[in-house]
């Protein structure tokens, strides 16, 4: 899946953060401190807030999360635990002041979260659009096309105790649940993720498979795996173990091996 050249996207990160930037420069202006610029910023409404968040967690709290500073109810918390360690108001304004105008560098780094999780979504459309095209009618398919919500396994399995997000689920028409399935696009993986995205997927597999032979289910595990990180060969092999171990009710595949390996046969074995 392509991506985008620097610093081709530079005059579109421009038209979506320049306006973000200068508002915090504002806010920043008339805080009296840094811990009064994040509550400030947190009474703003969305999407701006979440930018704006962005640029206060790389100019004053590298040590806070966006996602943990999204939590308005949490602010006053975190201001006490993490507070002592935010970067003085005044440098603050020193380091907006000493930046050129536009700040290209900051904005080619928010157009890194813009694009994030974007080929992960473009990989599971295309395989809804495959799936659809190839098995559509005979079989259901449900799950998140483009940014939506995953499919909790605890709301679509009986007795299935645990909240587990998956990103598939193929069912029979008469919705006996037949495949699980997990979509991931790795533009570049490595050493401890790579670790524990493999073990966090065998964990997947052993409790699907013991919940199908509890309740006597046709079920299996499908993992779609796409991207340049696959060619690191240790990760593949990683990957490709994962049928072993599932010992033919888990497939691995790339979209390339779509028409070849994810068959009605596998399907109804």
């Amino acid at each position: 899946m392509d991506s985008e050249f620097y610093p081709d996207y530079l005059d579109e990160a421009n038209t979506i953060y320049g306006s973000v930037i200068e508002e915090f420069a504002n806010l920043a202006n008339k805080a009296s401190n840094s811990a009064n610029l994040l509550r400030s910023i947190t009474e703003i409404p969305n999407p701006s807030r979440t930018q704006l968040l962005r640029v206060f967690r790389k100019y004053v709290s590298p040590d806070t999360s966006v996602e943990m500073l999204k939590v308005k109810r949490r602010i006053s918390s975190i201001i006490e635990d993490y507070g002592h360690r935010f970067r003085d108001i005044e440098e603050v304004r020193e380091k907006l002041a000493s930046r050129p105008n536009p700040d290209e560098a900051l904005m080619a780094i928010l157009m890194e979260y813009k694009s994030r999780g974007q080929k992960g979504y473009e990989l599971t459309e295309a395989f809804f659009l495959w799936f659809e095209k190839n098995f559509g009618a005979e079989y259901l398919i449900q799950g998140p096309v483009g940014a939506g919500r995953d499919i909790m396994l605890n709301e679509v399995l009986e007795n299935w105790a645990i909240q587990t997000p998956a990103d598939i689920l193929i069912s029979r028409t008469d919705k006996t649940p037949l495949v699980i399935g997990f979509a991931r696009y790795d533009s570049d993986r490595g050493g401890a993720q790579e670790d524990d995205r493999i073990g966090g997927n065998r964990d997947k597999v052993t409790d699907i498979l013991q919940y199908a032979n509890t309740y006597d289910l046709p079920l299996k595990v499908f993992f779609l795996n796409d991207g340049p990180g696959l060619t690191l060969g240790s990760m593949w092999n990683d990957y490709a173990s994962l049928e072993y171990y599932g010992q033919g009710r888990v497939l691995v595949c790339t979209l390339k091996m779509l028409d070849e390996r994810f068959t009605r046969d596998w399907l109804e074995s």
